[in-house]
């Protein structure tokens, strides 16, 4: 079993080192309770892994994932016990999209050893241009959620595809001055809750927003591929667990996904959580209540 971890800011809350139980890492440790191989790989940066993150970049999320079950598949004899071909894959918010591009790539058949058996995505933003943001710059979402998505994906594609030529293009003072060095990795959480505004508004300049608004170049062909993690024809069953009105995913991004396997011919099963609540979020809460349900379907399977 394969599980793709949330957003985290702060290199130490990566799964290779949160090792014992901490919102990372409890799914994966749920997992292997209950007889699952399970591999929880950090993404690159995270950890003890070299330079920053390069948030919600699908192409090395998928490498980072099949490189650690490959490594599992090196590690496992050395224990006295053997692998099955099958992976089940799922992951959450973040990972749910960091999950469908392993699974995608499974089933074309790009490690040979291995075998796609079913997917269970939690939360994603799958559908980022024309879902995700919209929401996060309208109000819809949860407001310093949308402040801390828009400041990491903005510092963070900048680096992969040169977005702007200065913060101040894109960011308001102080904030031009400032948030690219707490994108780091090595800044908290509570240290970047504490130097970001409360509001979007206070965060971007008016370029700022047409950027994301309306993507061109760059960054609108970086979206694409961001967006692309549900176009495939899949072979294998599929549930897609959504949170109702999550705060941090948009409603409509379960929706992108869900239209865009049904397009390829799939039959991917939307499953409700209903209002689960960790921490005063449904958006986490859906991670707790949808690792129950995924452990009980993932046994189900034959």
């Amino acid at each position: 079993m394969s599980f793709a971890h949330g957003t985290t800011s702060y290199r130490a809350d990566a799964p290779s080192v949160m090792t014992t139980a901490g919102f990372v890492s409890s799914p994966a440790l749920a997992y292997a309770s209950a007889g699952f191989a399970t591999v929880a790989p950090d993404y690159l940066g995270p950890g003890p892994g070299p330079g920053p993150h390069p948030w919600m970049d699908v192409p090395s999320e998928t490498t980072a994932f099949l490189d650690m079950l490959r490594a599992a598949r090196a590690f496992v004899p050395g224990t006295g016990r053997t692998l099955r071909h099958d992976v089940l894959v799922t992951g959450f918010s973040q990972g749910a999209s960091a999950a469908m591009g392993l699974a995608r790539t499974l089933q074309a058949g790009d490690d040979r050893w291995f075998r796609l058996r079913a997917v269970a995505p939690v939360s994603g933003a799958y559908g980022f241009r024309h879902a995700e943001l919209p929401a996060l710059l309208d109000g819809s979402l949860d407001a310093k959620s949308s402040v801390l998505y828009s400041a990491y994906l903005l510092v963070a594609w900048n680096r992969l595809h040169d977005l702007y030529d200065v913060p101040d293009e894109v960011f308001r003072a102080p904030y031009d001055t400032t948030i690219e060095a707490l994108s780091d990795g090595s800044h908290t959480g509570p240290q970047l809750f504490a130097g970001t505004p409360d509001t979007i508004d206070a965060l971007l300049t008016p370029h700022g927003f047409d950027l994301l608004r309306h993507p061109t170049g760059r960054l609108a062909r970086a979206l694409r591929v961001a967006d692309s993690t549900c176009e495939w024809t899949q072979a294998v069953p599929v549930r897609l667990y959504a949170a109702d009105a999550d705060e941090q995913a948009a409603t409509a991004d379960t929706g992108h996904c869900e239209a865009a396997l049904r397009s390829h011919g799939a039959n991917a099963e939307v499953v409700g959580l209903g209002t689960p609540d960790f921490a005063g979020f449904r958006h986490l809460g859906s991670n707790v209540a949808a690792t129950a349900a995924v452990v009980r379907w993932f046994g189900r399977l034959p």
